[in-house]
Order: structure tokens, then C-alpha cells, then sequence
């Protein structure tokens, strides 16, 4: 029998522990860091907002199924109808047969019920109803399935090339597809192009028939400088999370798919909100310096009539009241004219008190001997003129505030 000395048997057992223990250590921990890319249903991107810039991605054009991101867009077309005085926040929209059959997560409204615009964004935002979403397609579309459509033609204008909605909830079906770029584009879409609701995203509950409603969006509460906008969840999809946080002037909104659980979902997005932030540089938003009234006229000197001078003949006299200096903004030039229209709306949503019934002129001029489309707003006083531009510079749009007599051979 061979024996062997106390030391023999120690030492490959030290062995053992110093260096292949700390190698299936980190063995172990290589599946778990790589979990997120590993995982077929995850996908994320990271968008500046305020250009659009796409600062990070994984998977980002991967076709994967949005569950109730899909509200998102069910919200925009609510809004837009909103918008164009199709419906109030008081409006009544029946409930039908086909939405109360709806599967949870609902508020197990009633055949014959109604409930109101209002309460229905409300519902839509924080509980992510199913029911009430048909609600809402039924309402504006006739059926769920042309409501639909509409949300198909819409994403695909606003640039959402890879999605396809079939029905107004997110729930389970094969051929409704969207990716984490589509998302970060409707996320980006419906706050610039209602700026007046998107504030219904940030509210952390919703009452209902005497029950309370929190927000499924955990990181606005966890998560500082976040107000918005959208969780999703089906066995299919995993956990989904589109997200706007601002911070020092940034804001960026982050999309994930596939989260393993709502926490890990939470806890990556944060994670990558982080990680972008801190190679940001803060904006300071400044108002553009407008250029200066034109210097007043010299005074013409009086004449003054002696008892010699010869008394001229009488005639009606006749006196020049001064007008106000009208003042006149400019909100851009561009290349198309489609793209100037635009930002004639846009620039009304975004100062609608003195804009809002304002007709836009659009100009044709040339410049290096490209055309451009100018698109301006006339007929203001001063502050008015400075108070619009200062509505369009918080959401760093450009703008530039003249005197009218100043822009007569521009």
C-alpha cells in the first residue's frame, strides 16, 4: 500500500483551491454577463433625444413582439384625435362586447359601460389595460383590427419601417413585430408632436371605481429625471421597457426587450441610462441673441414762422399716428418644403397661445446655390415675438426673433 505524507495530500487539494477554483469561477460568471446578448428575445438602444442620435445598441433591428408598447402608438392615434377635435378628455367611448372579453391585465369593464378619454389614457398608462385599448380602436377605427391598420400606416410615417400592429393592446399575435430603433422612434415621436399630453406618462396612478392602479413603470419613482413613458410584458416578448430620462439638460430615451423578470428589465435599463449619461456633456439652453431695434431717425428740426414771413394759406392739417413695430420670427430653412411645413406645426404646438392660429409664410431663397424653404411667422409685437422663441428653444428648437422693417429684403 503506498501512504502518502500529510503534505503530498495537501498540496494538490491547495492547488485545487488557488487556481482552478477562480477559473470555474469566472467560467460561471461568463453565461451570466452575457445573459442579456445571449437571450433571443433581448434587444436595447440608447437615443439622444433631441437629435435622434442613436448612441448604443444590441439587436436593434431585430424584429421582436412589443406587447404593450404597443399602447404607445394606441395612445398617439388617441392623441392625434384629440389634436384635430375628434374627441374631448370628456368624450364617452362605449364598451363593446369583444373589448370586455379582452384578457387581464384589465379594468374588467362592463358590455354597454363608457369611459372617458381622460380616464381611458390614464387606464392605458399606468394599469396597461387590454380591455380599454379595444375600447379606444373601436371607437376611433370602427374595428380593432382597421384601428390597426391606421397604427401600421402611422409608424411606418413616422419612420417605424419594421413594425406591424394587428391589434391596439400588445397582445399575443405572430405578426405583430417591432424593434428597440421603431420603439425609440415612437417614444421620441409622441412627445415632440404632442407635448401637451405627454405629461399623462409621468403619473404614477390611476383610481378606478374605488381601486388604486400603480404605474408599472417602476423607474419613475427609482429612477431620477425619468417621466416616462411605457412597460410591456407577454411570455413571448419578455419584459419591455421604453423609457425618457433627462438629466443636466440631456434627455435620452432607452428601449429594452426581453427582460428576464421586471426587476432584471429595470435594473439593465438603469444600468445603460448610467453608463450614457456619464459620457454626455450637459446642456445649458440658452435663448439666441436677438439682434438689436434699429437705431432711431434723427428728428427733423421745426420751422419757426416770424411776424414778418408771409402767412401761409390754410389748409386741414393731417397727423400720422405711429404704429407698433411689428416684429416677425423665423423657425428654420430647409431643404423640402414638406420638412417646412412640419416645422410650421411643430412651432405651433410649441408656443400654441401665440402661434396656434397663426398662418406659417413659407418662402423659397436660395443659398450657395441650393434652395431653401423659410418658414416664418409675422405680424407680432415684440414679446410676443421673444415669448414664442423662448417656448421654442426649451425644446431646442431653432428660432430668431426681427423686427419686421428688418426683414424687408431679406
Amino acid at each position: 500500500m503506498l501512504y502518502l505524507s500529510r503534505q503530498e495530500r495537501i498540496l494538490p487539494a491547495m492547488l485545487f483551491q488557488r487556481f482552478c477554483l477562480p477559473l470555474l469561477f469566472a467560467l460561471m460568471l461568463v453565461p451570466m454577463s452575457m445573459s442579456a446578448h445571449a437571450n433571443a428575445k433581448y434587444a436595447a438602444l440608447i437615443m439622444e433625444e433631441s437629435s435622434g442620435k442613436v448612441i448604443y445598441s444590441r439587436n436593434a433591428d431585430k424584429q421582436l413582439y412589443p406587447a404593450s408598447l404597443t399602447k404607445i402608438m394606441t395612445l398617439y392615434l388617441l392623441f392625434e384625435a384629440l389634436e384635430q377635435k375628434q374627441v374631448s378628455m370628456t368624450t364617452k367611448m362605449k364598451v363593446s362586447k369583444v373589448a370586455a372579453s379582452r384578457s387581464p391585465s384589465k379594468l374588467f369593464l362592463r358590455v354597454g359601460s363608457t369611459i372617458s378619454v381622460q380616464d381611458a389614457i390614464l387606464a392605458l398608462v399606468t394599469k396597461s389595460a387590454n380591455d380599454v385599448a379595444t375600447v379606444v380602436s373601436e371607437h376611433l377605427g370602427g374595428t380593432e383590427r382597421a384601428f390597426a391598420k391606421q397604427m401600421t400606416r402611422k409608424a411606418h410615417a413616422l419612420g417605424m419601417s419594421r413594425t406591424t400592429f394587428k391589434n391596439a393592446s400588445g397582445l399575443p399575435n405572430r405578426a405583430q413585430k417591432s424593434t428597440a430603433r421603431d420603439m425609440a422612434k415612437l417614444g421620441r415621436a409622441i412627445r415632440r408632436d404632442f407635448p401637451q399630453f405627454y405629461h399623462f406618462f409621468s403619473r404614477t396612478s390611476f383610481s378606478w371605481n374605488g381601486l388604486k392602479f400603480k404605474n408599472h413603470n417602476s423607474l419613475l419613482s427609482q429612477f431620477s429625471g425619468t417621466d416616462g413613458i411605457k412597460t410591456g410584458f407577454t411570455n413571448a416578448s419578455g419584459f419591455n421597457l421604453v423609457a425618457a430620462t433627462e438629466r443636466n439638460g440631456v434627455r435620452l430615451i432607452g428601449v429594452v426587450f426581453g427582460g428576464r423578470t421586471g426587476k432584471s428589465r429595470d435594473m439593465h435599463m438603469m444600468s445603460l441610462l448610467n453608463k450614457q449619461f456619464s459620457k454626455m456633456k450637459p446642456i445649458h439652453v440658452r435663448s439666441a441673441p436677438l439682434p438689436s431695434l434699429p437705431a432711431p431717425r434723427p428728428a427733423v428740426p421745426k420751422l419757426r414762422l416770424t411776424a414778418k414771413a408771409p402767412t401761409p394759406p390754410s389748409a386741414p392739417l393731417t397727423t400720422t399716428k405711429k404704429q407698433p413695430t411689428q416684429w416677425v420670427i423665423q423657425v428654420g430653412s430647409y431643404t423640402r418644403r414638406v420638412s417646412a411645413h412640419k416645422a410650421a406645426i411643430k412651432a405651433r404646438r410649441l408656443a400654441p397661445e401665440i402661434l396656434g392660429r397663426k398662418a406659417a409664410k413659407l418662402s423659397i431663397s436660395e443659398k450657395g446655390g441650393l434652395a431653401l424653404w423659410r418658414v416664418r411667422f409675422e405680424q407680432l409685437d415684440e414679446d410676443q415675438a421673444r415669448e414664442a422663441c423662448a417656448a421654442l428653444f426649451v425644446s431646442v428648437k431653432a428660432c430668431i426673433a426681427i423686427p419686421a422693417d428688418s426683414t424687408a429684403n431679406s
